[in-house]
């Protein structure tokens, strides 16, 4: 990555995944890192600026990653940045519940750069586990500054940069320790196994320096997080807790989300009289005002009413399990299956990333070293739903199957139906993950690390921030920027005609062939055509074509919005073959982009788009052909 060094000097930040690392360099630069209690959240470099005594430093946030021996991707980035960029100073940040560990890349990355600055984090974590470290000795064993931190509350960081600070002043006081390595010529080794060699010396070493520095009040000091984690990775009741999370989060989203989304609908549709009343008493012209208000105002009104509330409870507790450290439990219970298709156990991980956006999950898939499995990863990230299509499901489970009622019993049942709809994409993630790795995708499934980090207390406020401003809103804004364009766009295909037809109604009208031997019709087939820069906008989408026949021309709650599909022919079978097509379709326009930068081919771009399109268009030719038989 290119560098402005005009702005001060270099300085990188590395360490060990889950120390904290992302946490420092938002509290130094005053960026929003997205950080989370759980490996593989940084895969690239993030750069900032922190402002210390009238200096500008640029601050780099290399991926988290355990050595520099570069057997992945994280490595290679880490370790090349270290040593071809030359940063002026790098701070490694340690966790001071598990220092002997970390200690590993600590002595690596003092035998390859000359300016070194120790950030022991977590040390309150530490103290509540009664492990005390003797900082100043650690110092004197390194040979550099070792500053304890507590990155999330700030305390220590201004000590960290002026040790940073005065290295640049005073580089003499640096004298690193110097690993003694045996002399391996003439011993007939491999490079390999020089390398294995040379990984025992450094964690030999990292014991010694550990022996003198680190004392444990309580010896059983984690027993507390291993009893719990007996329960939550049990191979009797792992899975049963994880569904139960997640029907819990659906439940409080979907109860939750009904009286916000009614009074901001409400609001919103009513805004809608006063702007229609306002252009015409402007004098604006029938077909301009008709197209500003009806046509883009009017998907504008839906896809915030709809899809605000549902966003900003799901994130925050989405955001929340993320931060006490149940997700890499989630991808531990999960390994085995994917090691069952022949795929790698980090894909549980990218899988949840998918769940906030897939673009995301297909960043993530950086984390997985096996290029095979990496592609595997991407291909079916999209079988899990993203934050745009929840608003859907969610939306037609309350109107075909429980009613618009917010009652208790129907909100639980909405919430069971939708994490059911969930654990059949989960699975849809096997199926798929095993027949590419028979077909196209063959091989042997790799074997990878996967740390199970200390449990923590969540900042709820700091995560309610955090998941509204960076996720909820990000993903709002991305999809009225789309709305603006597609409620013209669809406003003008249903009100410009071609002979006796509208252009909407002649499209829909060429895919409902189709559309209809699969249990949907030409109109839903069409939304999810038009729907493809982003899933945010499908249902508006529906709706102003179904209004372009003249069935309805407002939309102010579920309840007029199932009018408006019973009276266009819609059953339960249509909106549960709709539920289908959404979970299981081709991915959307940004997730396309994001394939096509991460593979560098189209061949698998295309790939990508094909293989959940196929299984969308078999699972509901097969549910809708034999729920026909029972009718």
């Amino acid at each position: 990555m290119g560098l402005n060094k005009n702005s001060g000097k270099v300085i990188a930040l590395a360490g060990n995944p889950n120390v904290g690392k992302s946490t420092v360099f938002n509290a130094l630069t005053g960026l929003k890192q997205h950080t989370g209690n759980w490996p593989g959240k940084t895969v690239t470099n993030a750069q900032g600026y922190c402002e210390y005594e009238d200096k500008v430093y640029t601050l780099v946030d290399l991926p988290g990653c355990y050595s520099l021996m570069a057997h992945s991707a994280e490595e290679e980035v880490a370790r090349d940045f270290i040593c071809l960029e030359k940063p002026d100073a790098v701070i490694v940040v340690c966790d001071a519940i598990c220092l002997e560990r970390n200690l590993n890349l600590v002595l690596q990355i003092l035998e390859i750069t000359s300016n070194v600055v120790v950030c022991v984090n977590l040390m309150d974590e530490a103290k509540k586990k009664k492990i005390s470290i003797d900082l100043p000795g650690l110092s004197h064993k390194l040979g550099v500054p070792v500053v304890g931190t507590q990155a999330r509350s700030k305390k220590g960081l201004p000590l960290l940069m002026q040790q940073v600070d005065e290295s640049f002043h005073n580089p003499s006081s640096q004298r690193p320790i110097k690993i003694q390595y045996p002399d391996y010529a003439g011993k007939g080794l491999t490079a390999q196994e020089i390398q294995d060699e040379k990984v025992k010396v450094l964690i030999t070493t990292a014991e010694d320096i550990c022996r003198d520095i680190v004392r444990y009040e309580n010896k059983s000091y984690d027993s507390s997080d291993r009893k719990i984690d007996k329960v939550l990775t049990s191979k009797l009741i792992g899975f049963p807790l994880m569904f139960l999370a997640l029907l819990i989060i659906f439940w409080i989203t979907i109860s939750g989300s009904n009286y916000p989304s009614r009074f901001l609908s409400y609001i919103l549709f009513g805004i809608e009289e006063y702007l229609l009343s306002f252009f015409i008493w402007l004098g604006v012209p029938k077909f301009i005002y008709e197209m500003l208000v009806l046509g883009i105002y009017r998907v504008l009104a839906w896809v915030v009413s709809v899809m605000l509330p549902p966003m900003a409870i799901f994130f925050p507790l989405f955001t929340l399990l993320e931060d006490i450290g149940y997700l890499p439990r989630v991808a531990f219970n999960l390994d085995k299956c994917y090691k069952k298709c022949c795929s790698c156990g980090k894909q549980a991980l990218t899988m949840c990333m998918g769940f906030g956006c897939n673009a995301a999950g297909v960043i993530g898939s950086r984390i997985i070293d096996s290029p095979r499995e990496r592609l595997i990863a991407i291909i079916t990230n999209n079988f899990v739903p993203c934050n745009g299509r929840f608003p859907t499901l969610i939306a037609l489970i309350s109107m075909f199957m429980l009613g618009t009622s917010a009652s208790l019993g129907a909100s639980v049942l909405s919430a069971v139906i939708v994490t059911c709809l969930i654990i059949f994409g989960i699975g849809m993630t096997f199926v798929v993950s095993k027949i590419l790795s028979k077909t196209i995708l063959k091989g042997v499934p790799s074997s990878y690390l996967l740390e199970l980090p200390p449990y923590r207390r969540p900042q709820i406020g700091k995560v309610i921030v955090r998941s509204i401003f960076d996720r909820t809103f990000f993903v709002l804004r991305r999809a009225v920027a789309v709305a603006i364009p597609a409620g013209l766009m669809i406003w003008l295909m249903a009100n410009v005609s071609v002979g006796d037809l509208t252009i909407l109604v002649r499209c829909a009208g060429f895919l409902d062939p189709f559309a209809r031997l699969i249990g949907l019709d030409g109109v839903i087939m069409i939304a999810f055509v038009l729907g493809f820069p982003a899933n945010e906008i499908v249902i508006p989408i529906m709706i102003m074509a179904y209004m372009a026949t003249g069935s309805l021309t407002e939309i102010n709650d579920l309840s007029v919005l199932r009018e408006l599909l019973v009276s266009n022919g819609w059953t339960w079978i249509t909106a549960v073959s709709t539920m289908l097509f959404s979970l299981m379709h081709w991915p959307c326009s940004t997730t396309c982009l994001t394939i096509k930068k991460e593979t560098q081919s189209t061949k698998w771009t295309v790939i990508s788009f094909i293989v959940p399109t196929i299984m969308g268009v078999l699972g509901c030719f097969l549910f809708a052909n034999i729920a026909g038989l029972f009718l």
